[in-house]
C-alpha cells in the first residue's frame, strides 16, 4: 500500500479551488451562489475525531501487545491496513471538500459587507480548517499503523 503524498494532497486542493472560485464567478453571473451547508465543517471535523480515535486505539493497543500484557488484544492486519485506507480515503475527499469550500470562501470574501456572505464565507473557513484537521488525522494514523522498517533491507544482500 503506498503512504499519501502530501503533494497530491496539496494538488488537489489547489485544483478544487481554482475550479471552486472559477465556477462561483460563473454562479454569481447567472444567478445566486448556492450557500456553504453549516454541516460541512461539522461532518469533516466529525471524521477527524473518528481517525484520531482510531489511531488512539490502535498505538495502545499495539503498546500493549509490544510490553506483552497478559489482557493485550492483537491488531489484525486486515483491520490496520482497512484504518489506513479509510483515512487515505478521508484525507483525499477533505482534500477535494477543503480545495472547494476555500475556493468560494475566497470568492466570498469580496463581498463580506452583506451579513448572509459574510457567515458564508466564515462556514467556508471553519470547513478549510476541518479538513486540513482531517488530512492531519489521517496522516497521524498512517504513522501508527506502520510497520517498522526491517533491518536487514538496508543491508547489502549477499552473493
Amino acid at each position: 500500500m503506498k503512504q499519501l503524498r502530501l503533494k497530491v494532497l496539496v494538488g488537489v486542493f489547489v485544483v478544487a479551488g481554482v475550479l471552486a472560485w472559477a465556477a462561483a464567478r460563473l454562479w454569481e453571473s447567472f444567478g445566486t451562489l448556492p450557500s456553504v451547508p453549516l454541516a460541512a465543517p461539522i461532518v469533516l471535523a466529525v471524521i477527524a475525531v473518528v481517525l484520531v480515535a482510531t489511531a488512539l486505539s490502535i498505538r495502545s493497543r499495539l503498546l500493549a501487545q509490544r510490553e506483552r500484557r497478559p489482557d493485550a488484544k492483537g491488531v489484525e492486519p486486515m483491520m490496520a491496513a482497512r484504518a489506513v485506507v479509510f483515512g487515505q480515503a478521508s484525507a483525499l475527499v477533505a482534500a477535494l471538500a477543503g480545495g472547494a469550500y476555500g475556493g468560494a470562501g475566497v470568492f466570498l470574501l469580496g463581498s463580506l459587507d452583506i451579513p448572509a456572505r459574510r457567515d458564508q464565507a466564515i462556514y467556508a473557513g471553519f470547513s478549510v480548517l476541518a479538513a486540513a484537521a482531517v488530512i492531519a488525522a489521517a496522516f497521524f494514523l498512517e504513522r501508527v499503523c506502520k510497520l517498522p522498517e526491517d533491518e536487514d533491507d538496508t543491508a547489502a544482500p549477499a552473493a
